[in-house]
């Protein structure tokens, strides 16, 4: 599977990689306010889905573009962002990646991040560690979050949490060494896998921008989890991890400031 996984990854990225040489050009329509799709994003997606149903015609797919497809009762799943970091590719920020995961019975199994602009492919098996380019990767062994260099990432479409996002962003920059924001979420979480970033945190992420990320971090020996703590980060898109030392105090630093969710009547 993950020879697969692979093989689709570096094909999705040999269609980005042409058209970044020529931005300009694309077709680019708008899904909602800041969010935006371009004919490369389609493309990619297309060449992902078409390597992975060709291999395995029983599985199921979820999509940034496309939605849901394959068989929808199937105990796998695939969930791909064709080209995370959208908005970077077209203004010519070289910070974007292509991500695929593999959910089994619920279980994120396989992980693929394809850094196209510096052929860097981050993979992970469950229980068999993370790599890039065959180097296995480990956290960052940062001790403290005032040492630790911190990435997140900025709501730029529903704006409702934006108080809670200062707030945090508050925190964490008088409690951290630095925040970063690159903008591309899936790649953002490689790096804490690599040990680049010590930790990251956002909210509102969908599903393919953390499955495959999720499992780099935890198979390099991070932890990951959601602002309350538990692993529900794949249902509630909200997302803290780091190295094990940096993780708790970010956690806490981060969590102090969660929406208030309102109990269902």
């Amino acid at each position: 599977m993950m020879n697969t996984a692979i093989k689709a990854a570096r094909r999705a990225g040999s269609i980005i990689n042409r058209a970044s040489l020529d931005v300009g050009a694309l077709t680019i329509t708008k899904k909602r306010h800041n969010d935006f799709v371009s004919e490369v994003d389609k493309a990619a997606e297309q060449a992902i889905v078409d390597i992975l149903m060709e291999a395995y015609p029983h599985h199921g797919i979820l999509a940034e573009e496309g939605g849901a497809a394959g068989k929808t009762d199937s105990e796998y799943q695939w969930i791909i962002d064709p080209l995370d970091g959208t908005t970077n590719f077209l203004h010519g920020v070289p910070q974007y990646c292509v991500s695929i995961g593999l959910v089994q019975k619920g279980v994120i199994t396989q992980a693929v991040v394809y850094d196209t602009n510096r052929n860097d492919l981050y993979t992970a098996t469950r229980g068999r560690g993370a790599y890039c380019n065959d180097k296995r990767l480990r956290v960052s062994k940062t001790l403290h979050l005032k040492d630790a260099l911190i990435s997140t990432g900025f709501p730029f479409r529903d704006l409702q949490n934006m108080d809670s996002y200062l707030a945090m962003f508050r925190s964490v920059t008088e409690k951290s060494a630095g925040i970063r924001r690159p903008g591309a979420a899936a790649l953002d979480l490689a790096w804490v896998a690599a040990g680049k970033f010590d930790g990251f945190w956002e909210m509102g992420l969908a599903p393919w921008d953390l499955a495959a990320g999720a499992l780099l971090i935890t198979e390099a020996g991070g932890l990951v989890a959601d602002l309350d703590g538990t692993e529900n980060y794949m249902e509630s898109g909200n997302l803290v991890c780091g190295s094990p030392k940096v993780f708790s105090q970010l956690l806490q630093a981060v969590s102090a400031h969660a929406p208030k969710v309102k109990a269902k009547k």
